[in-house]
């Protein structure tokens, strides 16, 4: 038996790095899944790629109303919702007397509003599930603070406080769990880069920089995320888990 035979999923950030790599992984293991992101060309090509068991439902993670959307198609096209998946994120780079008001609002909206949201309208659907479950990718900079990123790690920071309250407050019925990665290879992490004065060489170090000598991967990332959505996991909630080679420890 697949570990999640059975289980309808609703992604965020699922066109690229750590949420495509979900995805991918939530479907191999029996996942049906709803895909949300802003880019129609990747998200229908994911699709292609998915099968049967995806559909894509493109707009804009810091409404209310497509996150209630989301919800509606996932009981439309699968009849149920066992699993949310919050990857969405962007970084609002700049310092504090630097940032735009509105990048500051954007970001916040985008990395913390839209939990919120999702789960405002989602959680009545998982308490109906026997081992629902909400996983939160959040980021080590919830701990440690980077350059011209105050919008970014405050709202990471927000994210894991949201989790801990929506576990006491929703427990037994549902797990809500976060991850927290470092420094994986993805766009985010390029672009993130671009903070610092010469950005290959920033990338280069910090994954010299973690325990393990190398950046992690999004498939890294899937595995972490299928462990705790999955009943392997059913003992886990409240939690976040970091996973970052160790770069936390130096």
């Amino acid at each position: 038996m697949q570990k999640l035979e059975n289980k309808v999923a609703i992604i965020t950030g699922a066109t690229s790095g750590m949420g495509k790599a979900i995805a991918i992984n939530f479907v191999a293991n029996g996942a049906k899944v709803i895909l949300s992101g802003r880019d129609t060309t990747r998200g229908n090509a994911l699709v292609t790629e998915l099968g049967d068991n995806s559909i894509f439902i493109a707009g804009d993670i810091r409404s209310a109303s497509y996150n209630e959307l989301l919800v509606r198609k996932a009981i439309e096209h699968f009849d149920k919702l066992d699993i949310l998946s919050l990857n969405a994120g962007i970084l609002g780079i700049g310092s504090i007397t630097d940032l735009p008001e509105d990048l500051w609002k954007s970001t916040l909206d985008t990395n913390l509003s839209s939990i919120f949201y999702l789960s405002k309208y989602a959680i009545p659907e998982l308490q109906k599930n026997e081992d629902a479950s909400i996983l939160i990718n959040a980021s080590i900079a919830a701990y440690k603070s980077f350059p011209n990123h105050p919008a970014y790690c405050a709202s990471k920071a927000g994210s894991l406080a949201l989790m801990r309250q929506m576990a006491v407050e929703y427990a037994p019925e549902i797990r809500v769990n976060a991850i927290c990665p470092g420094p994986v290879d993805t766009p985010l992490l390029w672009n993130s880069a671009k903070a610092f004065n010469n950005p290959e060489k920033a990338v280069e170090e910090a994954g010299e920089k973690t325990l393990l000598k190398r950046l992690g991967t999004p498939k890294d990332i899937a595995s972490l995320a299928l462990f705790l959505v999955s009943e392997d996991a059913s003992w886990i909630t409240g939690t976040a888990m970091t996973i970052d080679g160790g770069i936390l420890n130096v």
